[in-house]
């Protein structure tokens, strides 16, 4: 596994839905992230930094660890049906250092790749000491409005970021929530302000 020289730790984890509303999911998904807490490697530098040589050289990399913990997690690539991603900046960085590794192609484009996706990929991302936790969207992979995989997962790593470190995520699920049951844009009424107004009170 090549991995940048400043990584200090994966964190990997995953969680499997029993039952919710005390009934089992009709499809039981399980759900997980991957997490890489690396050294920022512009932590100091102002905001005329070049961000884009790093970023070429590290992005890609970060993708394919990643994917390559979320495939393991979760039983494969074949089984992912939703997809997102996240970067949280320790104290000492900018925002725009986490987007510089997750907002190019270097990563986005990889991510969906590695992960036989198509969609645009949603994301969060912030800027936070040790422990903070974030939550991070996903949507499906290939048909982004798809309601019933609009679902969350936290993150958190317990010691990190440090001040001059990124933790730079991605994250899946192999199905829909529990229950979805709040239909989709197939099935959806056809609904402006206009014929709400005509909806009686």
């Amino acid at each position: 596994m090549q991995v940048i020289d400043s990584l200090r730790k994966l964190v990997v984890y995953r969680e499997h839905v029993v039952a919710e509303a005390g009934a089992a999911p009709a499809r039981p998904a399980l759900r997980a992230s991957a997490a890489a807490v690396i050294g920022n490697p512009w932590t100091g530098t102002g905001p005329g930094e070049d961000l884009a040589p790093v970023a070429a050289r590290w992005a890609p990399l970060l993708a394919k660890v990643l994917t390559e913990q979320l495939a393991h997690a979760l039983g494969g690539v074949d089984r992912i049906e939703a997809f997102g991603k996240a970067a949280l900046v320790g104290t000492g960085g900018e925002l725009e250092h986490g987007g510089a590794l997750i907002h190019t192609p270097y990563f986005g484009n990889l991510v969906r790749e590695f992960l036989d996706g198509e969609s645009i990929i949603c994301f969060s991302d912030t800027r936070a000491g040790a422990g903070q936790h974030l939550v991070v969207p996903l949507w499906h992979k290939t048909h982004a409005a798809t309601r019933s995989h609009y679902q969350t997962v936290d993150v958190r790593v317990a010691d990190a970021p440090r001040a001059d470190e990124l933790v730079i995520v991605a994250a899946a699920s192999t199905g829909p929530r529990p229950h979805p049951r709040i239909g989709d844009r197939a099935t959806d009424p056809h609904v402006t302000a206009q014929t709400l107004e005509r909806v009686p009170s």
